[in-house]
């Protein structure tokens, strides 16, 4: 019971049962403005959420390659080892052995790993994605085949690996790591990456790795790598991928902050 401004009681204008039944004032419905701001997130916080499921993987593919690279690094020059490439020559002989009609298909297929197809195919792919509107699916390919390009050069003049005495062909430069399969895991690999990255076609992406791994096997078959070349190019051409994809997708953040 209230009172009016003259001291009386005021006068509700329904009957008690109906106010007690039906209009509850001792509880009203207010926003709640007593909840503390949200605290902006921590450091630690701004890292887990780098974390995905990429930068993981890319993580652990980079530590591998470069364990790999090492090792046979080590192997090679350190231990002075020639276990693995004996075997890997015997594999590719036995194969050629007994399916000679092989040696003209690893002819063609070694030839989309030489810098007769990688110079034009280099420009040319990257141009195409350029006027389609994917510009940095086309950077990401400029800077992998030209990126790789220094990095083999570098690795061949710092190691000074003569090339195997039994080759089929001529081929000239040195050895280590062997250019036509770090080039082709960074060109086919960067590639197999674009693809999955926009159509989520794994099978293509799988594909285009496969479709490497294959030109880097034609060099030991024709005896122009040691099979140490070839799998520490595979590696190298892996791991440069993971850091170029690092760098690109850091630097493309920063840009849209602008």
């Amino acid at each position: 019971m209230g009172r009016s401004q003259a001291g009386g009681p005021v006068r509700w204008p329904f009957p008690e049962q109906f106010r007690s039944k039906h209009c509850s004032f001792a509880a009203p419905l207010m926003p709640n403005t007593s909840t503390s701001p949200t605290p902006p997130p921590s450091r630690w916080g701004a890292l887990a959420g780098l974390l995905t499921a990429e930068a993981v993987g890319g993580a652990l593919v980079f530590v591998l390659a470069f364990g790999v690279f090492f090792y046979l690094a080590r192997e090679v020059f350190a231990e002075k080892s020639a276990v693995f490439d004996n075997w890997g020559f015997a594999q590719m002989d036995r194969l050629r052995a007994a399916a000679p009609w092989l040696t003209a298909w690893v002819f063609r297929l070694t030839f989309f790993g030489s810098v007769a197809f990688f110079v034009p195919a280099s420009l040319l792919v990257p141009l195409v994605l350029h006027r389609r509107g994917f510009v940095r699916y086309a950077v990401e390919l400029l800077l992998a085949m030209g990126g790789g390009l220094v990095l083999n050069e570098l690795l061949k003049a710092y190691f000074q690996r003569p090339r195997p005495s039994t080759a089929l062909i001529y081929q000239y430069g040195l050895s280590f790591p062997s250019g036509h399969a770090m080039m082709s895991m960074a060109y086919y690999g960067c590639l197999a990456w674009l693809v999955v990255q926009h159509t989520g076609r794994w099978g293509w992406g799988i594909a285009l790795v496969a479709f490497a791994l294959l030109i880097g096997l034609t060099r030991m078959y024709l005896h122009v790598h040691y099979p140490t070349d070839v799998v520490a190019g595979f590696a190298g051409g892996a791991a440069w991928l993971v850091l170029l994809r690092t760098g690109v997708r850091l630097f493309w953040k920063e840009e849209n902050k602008m």
